[in-house]
């Protein structure tokens, strides 16, 4: 059994916008409706699979095998893709679509991986 963490880089959530790669942050934050890329550990198994401590090919990606949720708020997210990052092990990207009626201000973003939950981190939004 896995718990799903969200990974950190310099000292903040490793939240991105997927559109430009940039950390989401007070001073650029996420917005109702784009799409994030969040960077995580584990997700549990993928498909076709690697081996434990091996990691993950360029080719062809690999698909987390569990269902994989994001909720901003409580609110379902749209989850677009969760693969193994290419060259790496136990690194998952994860891009999902904030939800279009999501509240401005700091909200609570929690992802979930063969509905096993990790804990909540902070994102903001405007």
């Amino acid at each position: 059994m896995f718990r799903p963490e969200v990974l950190t880089e310099a000292n903040s959530p490793a939240v991105l916008h997927a559109s430009d790669s940039t950390l989401v942050t007070p001073a650029s934050p996420a917005h109702a409706g784009e799409v994030l890329t969040v960077f995580a550990s584990g997700l549990g198994p993928t498909r076709p699979g690697v081996d434990p401590g091996q990691p993950f090919p360029s080719s062809p990606l690999q698909p987390v095998n569990s269902p994989v949720d994001a909720a901003v708020n409580g609110i379902p997210a749209e989850v677009i893709s969760a693969n193994g990052y290419p060259g790496a092990v136990d690194v998952f990207q994860v891009n999902f679509r904030v939800p279009d009626d999501a509240q401005s201000g700091s909200a609570t973003l929690r992802m979930t991986s063969g509905y096993i939950p990790g804990r909540d981190i902070k994102i903001p939004i405007q």
